[in-house]
């Protein structure tokens, strides 16, 4: 058995498209129980003015989608937090899974297709990764933090993309944050400094009496995904919603 390089499933060595992700297969997969980082890029620049323009290009495309599901998720989040024991639980396995829908729709509008409401619900057609990429990203990031604080801040800027391949590549969450992580390294504190740029845009929204933050909060994950775009290019995340 060998593995696929765009997806990490163990394949047939005989097959030329993998079963899983449905990508064309080199003659030379990966030997089975290797790691495989699929499309690792080497990040040059970060043009955070750039991501910047299109992300608010992304979101004059469909506001009231964006607003209408970012309350939707604080709605869900808020109710989940008031059940005894598995709310909390659920709100933070869900998280991912919900914020997912943010970047399926972006990519839609960045591949000039019209989105619907429905498409923000396209993360829980992969439930199983994304949940699993929250949790465990999530662990190793809470371990990081403990572990003198440095770990914690380089794993949170290492897996910004991670869920994003999960989405688009199809992979599995693992090769999914080691990708996004190895990626990342090459130019860590340019997009550091990316995300502190975003992290302020959201604090001005939140200053002002947090209604800011309908618009900041969605708007920031149109920036993301604008910068994944710029860097490792949107291939199959706008089809996502039509995947059965």
């Amino acid at each position: 058995m060998a593995v696929c390089p765009h997806c990490g499933q163990q394949i047939d060595t005989e097959s030329e498209i993998c079963s899983a992700c449905g990508q064309p297969l080199s003659a030379s997969a990966a030997p089975a129980g290797s790691p495989v980082y699929p499309e690792q890029a080497h990040i040059m620049d970060v043009k955070i003015g750039d991501y910047f323009r299109a992300g608010w290009e992304i979101f004059k495309k469909f506001p009231g989608g964006f607003i209408g599901y970012f309350l939707l998720t604080l709605v869900i989040t808020f109710v989940l937090r008031f059940i005894p024991i598995i709310g909390p639980i659920a709100a933070f396995v869900i998280a991912v899974p919900l914020n997912a829908g943010f970047f399926v729709v972006s990519a839609k509008l960045l591949k000039n297709q019209v989105p619907e409401f429905g498409d923000f619900f396209s993360g829980f057609k992969l439930f199983p990764q994304l949940a699993l990429l929250g949790v465990v990203s999530s662990i190793i990031i809470i371990v990081g933090f403990i572990c003198l604080i440095v770990p914690g801040v380089y794993l949170v800027v290492g897996y910004v993309f991670a869920f994003m391949f999960v989405l688009d590549r199809g992979l599995q969450f693992w090769p999914a944050m080691e990708t996004s992580r190895r990626s990342v390294q090459t130019a860590w504190f340019k997009i550091f400094g990316f995300l502190l740029v975003l992290f302020l845009l959201n604090l001005v929204g939140f200053i002002a009496l947090g209604v800011g933050l309908l618009i900041t909060a969605p708007l920031s994950h149109c920036i993301i995904a604008a910068a994944y775009d710029d860097i490792f290019g949107i291939k199959a995340a706008h089809l996502i919603s039509m995947r059965q």
